[in-house]
């Protein structure tokens, strides 16, 4: 296990603003999306690659796999399904391997494009006993790794998930929350009305819609129209790009 640290870097102005921005709501629950929202980049889309090069999954699986992601890149399967498979496809592992090599990737591929404002936020508002979950279309066992580096405990964590079964994964599905079903695994595993929510892409609107205070972080074009629309708050991280 990955023990939260001090916070290493020196944040900007408008970081620390935003941290105070978000501190002076006072919310005692808080949602937090993960790729392109506390980290940038997929780290869902780098896994599924990671683990193949390196051959976690058999080489038969990788053939399927492969021209698989390039159809959904090309809109021919939908974003559910996509979500769902690149975790299916990891059946028969068992889940201590699928824990080590996920802690594996994100210190060596992830954790240095962690948003630090994003941290220090998450951080300070664990501290203050603020209730923070984590909610994404990545495999668990990721954002798992992901989530510690943010002080949000690992039974927080809803991500697309699969059922274990003599200690190694399933194809059976237990959630894939993008879309609607991150508002419906929020409704039903999350108790409390949410405070704040934060979000990037359009697959996020409708837990956005949940929460009292949505937050658009280094919001794709379509989120950002929808965020100027319904006059939610947008922000950039520093080392966002923008």
């Amino acid at each position: 296990m990955t023990a939260p640290s001090p916070y290493p870097q020196k944040l900007s102005p408008a970081a620390l603003e935003y941290i105070e921005s978000v501190a002076s709501l006072q919310p005692r629950l808080v949602v937090f999306d993960c790729d392109g929202t506390l980290w940038e980049g997929d780290a869902g889309a780098d896994f599924f690659y990671w683990e193949i090069e390196r051959g976690l999954v058999s080489p038969e699986v990788a053939r399927w796999a492969l021209p698989r992601y390039q159809d959904y890149k090309a809109g021919k399967v939908d974003e559910e399904t996509m979500c769902g498979e690149m975790v299916t496809m990891n059946a028969g592992i068992p889940e201590k391997v699928l824990l080590e090599a996920a802690e594996e990737f994100f210190s060596t591929v992830v954790e240095h494009r962690i948003f630090p404002e994003m941290q220090q936020l998450a951080r300070r508002l664990a501290q203050a006993g603020c209730n923070t979950w984590a909610v994404s279309s990545t495999n668990i066992w990721v954002i798992r790794a992901g989530a510690e580096r943010f002080a949000i405990p690992v039974d927080r964590v809803l991500a697309v998930e699969v059922e274990i079964e003599n200690g190694a994964a399933t194809n059976r599905l237990i959630h894939v929350p993008t879309d609607e079903g991150k508002a419906t695994v929020i409704r039903k595993h999350v108790p409390g009305v949410v405070d704040v929510c934060f979000g990037n892409t359009i697959h996020d609107a409708a837990m956005l819609e949940l929460a009292r205070h949505p937050f658009a972080i280094s919001p794709t074009e379509e989120l950002e129209a929808l965020a100027k629309q319904k006059g939610w708050r947008t922000y950039w991280p520093v080392n966002s790009g923008r």
